[in-house]
């Protein structure tokens, strides 16, 4: 799994996509700063871009990833080499190449700023980690996509829509729940309904902890409650976790089940 792993790594990384990748984080750090000229508000900008941005890249480049290296995979197959070694391996390769764009690509700017003297560097580092996380997350979705959707345009079209659907679509839901149904209480329904969504965690663990939890209106105080806590760090952190451990599991479960 480890030389699958490096493999498809080094893969990418030669890829001009992610050059691309790496680039448009470097300019926009570096743009950021540079019209801001303050790390806070940079930050709070970055916040919008990782929370919708990260997740479509790790889905798309997931699956992209996925058929195109389909001839490859099933040379792999023929060799007594376990199935959940391959998938994992490459799994592991593209959003480890991916979340190494990301993190080296915001963080010269930041660096060269004099981020390490400020005290925003906690902040930009819980950034960090949520873009990990949400890399992690969504490329392992678009993987088990993939897994179950042998044709192509299938498989791009349901990661799209997944997406579409954690990004926008759930958020729409979300509100127009919270609205017609105002009069009852719904502390516990908003928490459970936020760790079900990791872009919304992620975003309201940023928010927080910048301290600007008032832009979430009425639900602000609930989350500041709970996730502002040592408590409900942690278990936004589980939470975030789960959401990668189960897709990994499923896809160790379907690779050795699935008959190519």
């Amino acid at each position: 799994m480890l030389k699958i792993l490096k493999y498809s790594f080094f893969d990418l990384i030669r890829s001009r996509w992610s050059y691309v990748y790496f680039l448009f984080y470097l300019g926009l750090g570096s743009v950021l700063l540079f019209l801001n000229n303050d790390l806070a508000k940079a930050i709070i900008t970055l916040m919008n871009v990782i929370t919708i941005l990260v997740p479509l890249i790790g889905t798309v480049f997931g699956v992209m990833y996925y058929y195109n290296s389909k001839e490859f995979t099933e040379l792999l197959l023929a060799q007594p080499i376990k199935r959940s070694s391959i998938f994992i391996g490459q799994y592991l390769g593209v959003s480890l190449s991916l979340a190494m764009s990301l993190i080296i690509g915001l963080g010269i700017p930041f660096a060269l700023y004099g981020l390490f003297q400020s005290n925003e560097i906690w902040d930009f580092g819980l950034l960090l980690i949520n873009g990990l996380f949400l890399t992690l997350i969504f490329t392992a979705l678009a993987f088990n996509i993939a897994l179950y959707n042998e044709n192509k345009i299938k498989g791009f079209s349901y990661a799209i829509l997944l997406w579409l659907f954690m990004a926008v679509i759930y958020d729409g839901l979300f509100l127009m729940t919270l609205i017609a149904f105002q009069s009852y209480p719904l502390d516990g329904f908003s928490l459970v309904a936020t760790m079900s969504n990791p872009i919304d965690l992620s975003r309201i663990l940023i928010l927080l902890k910048l301290d600007i939890s008032a832009l979430l209106g009425y639900t602000g105080a609930v989350f500041q409650k709970f996730f502002g806590t040592g408590l409900g760090l942690l278990v936004s952190i589980l939470a975030l976790s789960l959401w990668v451990v189960l897709p990994t599991l499923n896809m160790y479960r379907k690779s050795r089940k699935k008959d190519f």
